[in-house]
């Protein structure tokens, strides 16, 4: 993970993952589990958090905007706008299910019908 005393601006994606994600109380809410990349244009689209479960049995994957994600650090990880029950509430996907993201609008609609409201804007 990046830190405050890093002199880099970029980060590798094996750093992310993992990175726990808190509301602006913060409460840890979950943490990055991977990320969504579109593929022609290099953009991060989504981060995947993992909420629930045990070591990865059991929990549900929420696509967040990548753009809806702060990183602080003094908390060391990642703060969004939302509260875990509005979290909870996000459209989310099993690990089966995440093979179908990017495939079709159908997602992206969902997703940003969702988050829009707490500043999302859908990607191109």
């Amino acid at each position: 993970m990046a830190t405050e005393t890093s002199p880099h601006h970029l980060i590798m994606t094996s750093r992310v993952t993992g990175t726990p994600v808190f509301n602006p109380a913060g409460d840890r809410m979950g943490h990055v589990e991977d990320l969504s990349a579109h593929k022609v244009s290099g953009q991060l689209i989504y981060a995947i958090l993992s909420i629930g479960g045990f070591l990865g049995i059991g929990d549900r994957l929420h696509p967040l905007p990548w753009s809806m994600l702060d990183y602080d650090t003094d908390k060391g990880g990642f703060v969004v706008p939302l509260d875990k029950s509005q979290i909870e509430a996000a459209p989310s996907l099993s690990r089966e299910e995440l093979e179908g993201l990017g495939a079709g609008d159908s997602w992206r609609t969902r997703l940003f019908d969702y988050y829009g409201p707490y500043g999302a804007v859908p990607y191109v």
